[in-house]
C-alpha cells in the first residue's frame, strides 16, 4: 500500500468532523448492518479486546457496543478529533496512518467501516488484520465498491476514492486456513432534491477531499444541468452507494 489520504483529504475530513455524524446516514446504516451481521454469524457476545480502524465520529463504535461487550478497546483514526470518540467509549486512542502505526497485539475483534476505500490496497489491511487478530478472533471490514458515486464518475469527478474494490478483491491473498464467513455487497441509491444538495452532502461528509476543482457559478450551473439530465428520477436526483464487506474468522 503506497497511497493514503493526502493532506487535502485529511483537512477535508477534519473540516467536516462536526457535520459528518448527522450527514453520513448511509455510513451509519452500514455500520449497524455490519455489527448485526456479526451477531447473525454467531460472534460471541463478549470480546476481550477490540481494535477499530478509522473510528471517525463513532458510527461503528456505537453499533459494536450496542451488540457486544469488550474488556478493552483501542480506536484508531487519522484525525486527532476522533480522540473524542475514544474518550466517549472509554477506549484507548491510536492516532495515525494505519499502515505505519503499531497495532495492538492479538485483538479478538478487528473491525472497520467505510474507511479502507481511502487506501489503494484495502486487501492489504484485511491480510494484516487476519495476521494480527488473535487465534479464534474475528475480522469485519467494510469499504465501498467500484460503483460508489458512479454518477459523479460519469460526469468526470476526481473525488473518487482510490480503493474501491469488489468483495472478492478484499479477500485477495487470505490464507486457505482462514474461514471467510461473509462477502457482501449492495447498491443503494440515495436521493436528493437537487444536484447542489448532492454536492452539499459530499462536503458535509468530507468525501470530496480528492477533488481539487474550484467551482465557478458557471461550473455549478453546468454540473446541475448535466446531473439532472442523466440521473433524475421520481424521487429527485440519484447518488449511488456501493457498500462491500468481508467478515472472517481465524482458526483457534
Amino acid at each position: 500500500m503506497n497511497a493514503m489520504p493526502t493532506d487535502r483529504i485529511r483537512r477535508s475530513f477534519s473540516r467536516s468532523f462536526g457535520s459528518y455524524h448527522c450527514a453520513a446516514g448511509p455510513q451509519a446504516r452500514i455500520a449497524r448492518a455490519l455489527a448485526q451481521r456479526l451477531v447473525d454469524l454467531g460472534a460471541p457476545s463478549h470480546f476481550g479486546t477490540l481494535f477499530e480502524i478509522g473510528c471517525g465520529t463513532g458510527h461503528l463504535t456505537e453499533a459494536l457496543h450496542q451488540q457486544f461487550s469488550f474488556t478493552r478497546s483501542t480506536l484508531n483514526d487519522l484525525m486527532a478529533e476522533a480522540q473524542e470518540t475514544a474518550r466517549r467509549w472509554g477506549a484507548d486512542f491510536l492516532q495515525g496512518d494505519i499502515r505505519n502505526v503499531t497495532w495492538p497485539a492479538r485483538p479478538d475483534l478487528i473491525a472497520s467501516a467505510s474507511t479502507v476505500q481511502w487506501l489503494d490496497d484495502p486487501a492489504a489491511v484485511v491480510r494484516r488484520a487476519m495476521h494480527q487478530v488473535a487465534p479464534g478472533g474475528w475480522v469485519a471490514i467494510s469499504g465501498f465498491g467500484p460503483d460508489q458515486y458512479a454518477e459523479l464518475s460519469a460526469l468526470g469527478s476526481a473525488a473518487r476514492a482510490p480503493g474501491l474494490r469488489a468483495p472478492d478483491d478484499l479477500a485477495a491473498g487470505i490464507g486457505p486456513d482462514v474461514e471467510i464467513l461473509d462477502l457482501w455487497q449492495d447498491r443503494q441509491p440515495l436521493w436528493f432534491d437537487t444536484p447542489l444538495d448532492v454536492l452539499r452532502h459530499l462536503r458535509q461528509t468530507g468525501v470530496n477531499g480528492r477533488a481539487a476543482q474550484v467551482w465557478t457559478r458557471a461550473d455549478l450551473t453546468d454540473f446541475s444541468t448535466r446531473y439532472r439530465a442523466a440521473f433524475s428520477g421520481p424521487e429527485g436526483v440519484r447518488l449511488t452507494y456501493h457498500p462491500v464487506w468481508i467478515i472472517a474468522r481465524k482458526p483457534a
